[in-house]
């Protein structure tokens, strides 16, 4: 990884050891949780958002989790830059470190020849593409550069879908997580079932009630698909 790939932030919080990832509907004013526990911690992130806005919801938890010295369980919003003072501290880290100012000025500077040239819509779905980030997000992070204004920000808020589906992109990044995998726990939680299932300190029964628990019915019963798995 260097200062101008994206990241995978679902990648880099599950190499986090003590954190479990919490894939669940919160309801349409939540964006993400953060509960600190002595020996381990839950990050929730709401999977009825938009894969793009859910990688920024969870930058945003990972600056709970790392940098707000408050060790009370943290509630999120989902409307960006709004809040009390650590809110608004975590919408800005988690723009920066999806959207670094360096990649992003190598991204524009790659998409417009004329430097002064007003941003459009074409460029936004460029730039969202790229970072693998909400509009919203996108919209945010232009303006902490000074790059379009607050007016300009709402006008190109409009007809997202299709102005990706214009330019011939996936709508993916701009669609929640289908409905059956809406509730999924990952990281920790998971890793330290299966350790002591191995180790035969829990049963099989407990085993599986601890996965069902956590909302992994793929690991005891298999996928509900039931598709032959491919190896490239």
């Amino acid at each position: 990884m260097d200062s101008t790939s994206p990241i995978d932030i679902f990648s880099q919080i599950n190499q986090v050891h003590n954190v479990t990832l919490v894939l669940y509907p919160l309801g349409e004013n939540i964006s993400g949780v953060c509960i600190k526990g002595p020996t381990s911690s839950v990050i929730a992130i709401n999977s009825t958002q938009t894969l793009g806005r859910q990688r920024f919801s969870l930058a945003h938890e990972v600056y709970h989790y790392y940098y707000d010295k408050s060790d009370h369980t943290t509630v999120c919003p989902t409307k960006i830059d709004s809040g009390d003072i650590e809110e608004r501290n975590a919408d800005r880290f988690a723009s920066y470190l999806l959207i670094p100012h360096v990649a992003l000025i190598e991204q524009i500077a790659f998409l417009k020849k004329d430097s002064e040239a007003r941003i459009t819509v074409k460029d936004v779905v460029e730039l969202e593409q790229f970072f693998q980030v909400s509009r919203k997000a996108m919209l945010f992070r232009l303006r902490e550069e000074n790059l379009i204004t607050q007016d300009e920000s709402k006008e190109l808020e409009q007809n997202v879908k299709l102005s990706a589906s214009r330019l011939g992109f996936e709508l993916t990044l701009y669609e929640p997580r289908p409905v059956n995998r809406q509730k999924t726990t990952l990281g920790y939680y998971i890793e330290k079932a299966e350790q002591l299932y191995n180790d035969e300190k829990i049963s099989t029964g407990k085993y599986e009630e601890f996965l069902l628990d956590a909302f992994r019915e793929d690991m005891v019963f298999g996928p509900e698909d039931n598709e032959e798995e491919y190896v490239d």
